[in-house]
């Protein structure tokens, strides 16, 4: 009798768990193998799938390439708390050469970025790609830590917890070394329950 139990029960254990199993995705899960989603001095659009967002962003720095970075990112689905994505947007351009601070507007989280290279000034335009969520509740919002921390430096930042998420960033420009310097990100804490 206990084996029939074993044998009818196991299969919906199961599949009550995998149910609950989809909030976990790595966050070491880059796009593409690893793979960059640009080259060197050239413009790029990623956008992550509906229903996700922004969690982890990695870059390498080249000077001999035109001071310029490559880039790639790692999208998780949001969590059922923020309900669906109700609209999203392409933000104003921030333009290359100049130092700029960008948040998504509206209570958006961040789920995309485009971006063009400059040769004449040797860094990039950015525009952010927004999402905004049903439940949507207000949040509390600052700066993390400067990554990259010094010019040149290579940057990969994750949101290690599920509930943050990526609201802006900002960034200097350093005529000297005419480049950005610093990056700077926004992280937003969902609401719980």
């Amino acid at each position: 009798m206990d084996l029939v139990l074993l044998c009818v029960f196991l299969p919906l254990l199961t599949v009550a768990w995998g149910q609950y199993g989809d909030y976990y995705y790595s966050h070491s899960d880059y796009g593409g193998d690893d793979a960059w989603v640009n080259v060197y001095r050239q413009g790029f659009n990623f956008q992550c799938p509906q229903g996700q967002v922004i969690v982890a962003v990695r870059s390498t720095f080249s000077k001999k390439e035109g001071s310029d970075r490559l880039w790639n990112y790692a999208c998780m689905p949001t969590p059922h708390t923020l309900g669906e994505p109700t609209e999203c947007w392409w933000e104003e351009i921030n333009r290359a050469g100049l130092p700029w601070y960008q948040t998504c507007s509206n209570n958006g989280l961040v789920a995309g970025f485009q971006s063009q290279y400059f040769p004449s000034v040797l860094d990039r335009e950015w525009q952010f790609y927004c999402c905004r969520y049903s439940r949507r509740c207000p949040y509390s919002c600052w700066l993390t830590t400067e990554y990259p921390g010094h010019y040149g430096e290579d940057m990969d930042m994750m949101m290690y917890t599920y509930d943050y998420y990526i609201r802006g960033a900002q960034t200097t420009f350093s005529a000297v070394e005419r480049s950005v310097s610093k990056i700077l990100l926004d992280a937003s804490h969902a609401p719980q329950g």
